[in-house]
């Protein structure tokens, strides 16, 4: 496995040895050992989680806050999606800034979002089914979220804002500055 750590620190896109044949191919996707030495931390996944999006669907920007912050590792099983974290981390040189990646089945990219980031993702493709494993278990009452359209972030979806599918829940959320009056 290939670990490239992005601008942001922390958060890295891992390439796995992928060995394909006249059978199709075998990946390892996750091994902790490996996966510990790549990052250079300790995380110790709890919960897996799983969800399924047609094209345009829009989730987030999603966090958990407090003792309740959530590490992701994230990939895409079938289809495609555009993959993003905020930097939400108070006092962080890269407060506010953003990292996309391109997710697919054919890529077969992961990308590890570290605890104080939110996180959203695009279904580029005709449907999308998204896998994801978290340090930390959800917790309703430490949930929160930042308005996918802020124009501080200015995040390129590669869609038009019409075209988007996005919960009524989403569509409610605050941007980035009336967020971090509730950290």
């Amino acid at each position: 496995m290939n670990f490239i750590e992005t601008q942001l620190k922390g958060c890295f896109i891992l390439e796995p040895k992928i060995i394909k044949d006249q059978r199709g191919y075998f990946m390892e996707s996750f091994n902790e050992q490996t996966f510990e030495k790549g990052i250079g931390q300790n995380v110790h996944f709890v919960q897996d989680n799983q969800s399924y999006s047609s094209k345009g669907v829009l989730r987030g920007l999603h966090y958990q806050t407090g003792e309740h912050a959530q590490a992701k590792l994230v990939r895409v099983l079938q289809g495609e999606v555009l993959d993003v974290a905020v930097d939400i981390r108070p006092g962080s040189p890269t407060y506010g800034q953003h990292v996309s990646v391109l997710l697919s089945a054919e890529n077969q990219l992961q990308f590890f979002i570290p605890r104080g980031f939110a996180h959203g993702f695009l279904v580029l493709s005709e449907t999308a089914t998204f896998f994801y494993k978290c340090d930390n278990f959800y917790n309703k009452e430490s949930e929160g979220g930042i308005i996918f359209n802020d124009p501080i972030l200015d995040i390129d979806w590669q869609f038009e804002t019409n075209e988007l599918i996005i919960s009524e829940k989403d569509e409610q959320l605050p941007n980035l500055e009336q967020a971090k009056k509730v950290w």
